[in-house]
């Protein structure tokens, strides 16, 4: 049952390209009539009034979605209040998968375990990263001992970043990723990608964000809203060929095996 007054709220992004700015609004929805209203975060005023919305449903609304609202491309980047979290909050997230180059020669059964995890995998796109890509990425980080060292081991060769997915997708990646630094070796840990396939120190196979608003913030570095490309592909169409898996062999759990015996053919 849904009363008239039952309201959602969000929080939303939007990348104004005339004034560069990333603007804030709080997203106000309700299902009894699909009407929505949007106030301006910063500013604190009403952006716009109560209105019918018939293309936006509930089910589109979820943190790391991307929805479009009378012509402006929103981004879903947190919920509004404590409410909307515990009524939706383990509906579906998306979150950054980052294959690092030390795990790129696992990539099949890293595919393997995203899939029987329950994630889908929505984007992807192979990369080599730029000093200042890699700086963006690790800004959080300019302040650590180790940071020069973070910088060369994700540009020494082509990484895989992907967007995922799935229910409490943020939180479970993350809990698949395991410790940043593989040394523990508590039982909770044993089976994550840090222990079965990262190396010693820094060498950790794989990333994942450790919150909802990383996750959005880490996906607008690769997949930008705005509609820019993000760091630059690492095809270069010489001496290559197309692959294309197809869906059936998806669909049968064979995606990991397939892309194994790619990789171990030198490919």
């Amino acid at each position: 049952f849904q009363s008239q007054d039952e309201r959602y709220a969000f929080i939303a992004e939007w990348y104004d390209p005339n004034a560069s700015l990333l603007r804030r609004y709080e997203l106000l929805y309700y299902p009894k009539d699909s009407s929505i209203e949007m106030y301006d975060v910063k500013n604190r005023r009403t952006f716009l009034r109560r209105t019918r919305y018939e293309s936006l449903h509930l089910e589109d609304l979820y943190v790391g979605s991307k929805v479009t609202v009378f012509s402006r491309h929103l981004t879903i980047v947190d919920y509004g209040n404590l409410y909307t979290s515990r009524k939706l909050g383990s509906r579906k997230e998306r979150t950054l998968a980052l294959i690092k180059p030390d795990g790129m020669r696992k990539i099949g059964e890293l595919f393997d375990i995203i899939i029987n995890a329950g994630l889908t995998i929505t984007k992807a796109k192979m990369m080599l990263l730029s000093r200042k890509e890699a700086a963006d990425f690790y800004a959080d980080h300019r302040a650590k001992p180790y940071y020069q060292e973070l910088l060369q081991l994700i540009m020494s060769g082509p990484i895989l970043a992907m967007e995922l997915l799935g229910d409490d997708a943020v939180s479970k990646w993350r809990a698949i990723v395991g410790p940043a630094n593989p040394t523990t070796t508590e039982s909770d840990t044993l089976d994550s990608i840090s222990e079965s396939f990262g190396h010693c120190g820094l060498r950790d196979a794989a990333h994942g964000p450790d919150s909802v608003a990383s996750a959005a913030k880490e996906l607008e570095l690769f997949f930008p809203s705005s509609g820019g490309r993000g760091p630059v592909s690492s095809a270069k169409f010489t001496n290559c060929t197309c692959c294309i898996i197809k869906p059936h062999a998806v669909n049968e759990g064979i995606l990991g095996p397939v892309l194994v015996i790619i990789v171990n053919n030198g490919l």
